[in-house]
């Protein structure tokens, strides 16, 4: 159940954007998650990305056009720096404000798309979409660990046992991006208000090891972490992209 006790909406018949029809958004058939899928992309790692620390005015290696666009009021960042156009290796790195600095805290490395970023996704690409979402919702098959955030917790998020094995705990835990999707609903809310062309159920979830077919994967650790800490009450969004289109 979710935590302020709404009423649960109807999930995909299996997580992570697959629906009826069989699509999927983050792995499985025909994603770059797939079963007996590889490592995708360049293979090139996200070396210099930011560590640790305090006192920045400043988040880095985002420029003027993608720090425009994130609301005013948001006070959590959660920047993914991903190692290249083609490349499905990523860090992530959490900044908090403080006053006017943001302190950073490092979640530690990632896997986007299998076949890197795009400023135009659509469905089936197996590309993570360059941006800044704002992130209202988790959930996962997994007990809630105390996220702030909604959480809806269902065995439907579930990844289908004909995935590869190494894929089966990939949903355990979940937050959703919101990109083309409706914020304030459970993350497999199978609506897609842009249409279905341009693909949907992209979310930070845990890591299997390599590239997605769009979301953004991480250790089960960080998601721990980033579900402690992400707050409502902050604005949370994500920033994401590989580091040239960040940059610009």
């Amino acid at each position: 159940m979710r935590k302020n006790g709404a009423m649960r909406t109807g999930l995909a018949a299996a997580a992570c954007g697959v629906l009826a029809m069989g699509l999927s958004a983050c792995g499985g058939p025909g994603g770059g998650g797939g079963a007996g899928e590889g490592r995708a992309g360049t293979g090139g790692k996200a070396e210099g990305a930011p560590g640790d620390g305090a006192g920045v005015t400043r988040i880095p290696e985002v420029g003027d056009r993608l720090r425009s666009r994130i609301p005013a009021d948001s006070r959590q960042v959660v920047a993914v720096y991903g190692a290249g156009r083609n490349s499905a290796d990523s860090t992530v790195v959490l900044y908090t404000k403080s006053g006017s600095a943001w302190d950073a805290q490092r979640m530690g490395k990632a896997h986007n798309g299998a076949k890197g970023w795009t400023t135009d996704h659509h469905e089936n690409d197996r590309r993570s979409p360059v941006g800044v979402f704002t992130l209202t919702d988790a959930g996962g098959v997994l007990h809630d660990p105390g996220a702030l955030l909604p959480y809806d917790r269902s065995q439907t998020y579930q990844a289908p046992r004909g995935w590869a094995k190494s894929h089966w705990h990939d949903f355990d835990y979940v937050i959703a991006i919101n990109y083309n999707r409706r914020p304030g609903t459970p993350p497999g809310d199978p609506s897609r208000p842009q249409g279905q062309s341009k693909g949907g159920g992209i979310w930070l979830h845990l890591d299997h090891g390599s590239g997605t077919s769009a979301c953004v994967s991480l250790p089960k650790p960080a998601m721990e972490r980033l579900l402690r800490t992400l707050d409502p009450r902050e604005h949370p969004v994500v920033v994401m992209g590989d580091r040239s289109d960040l940059r610009a």
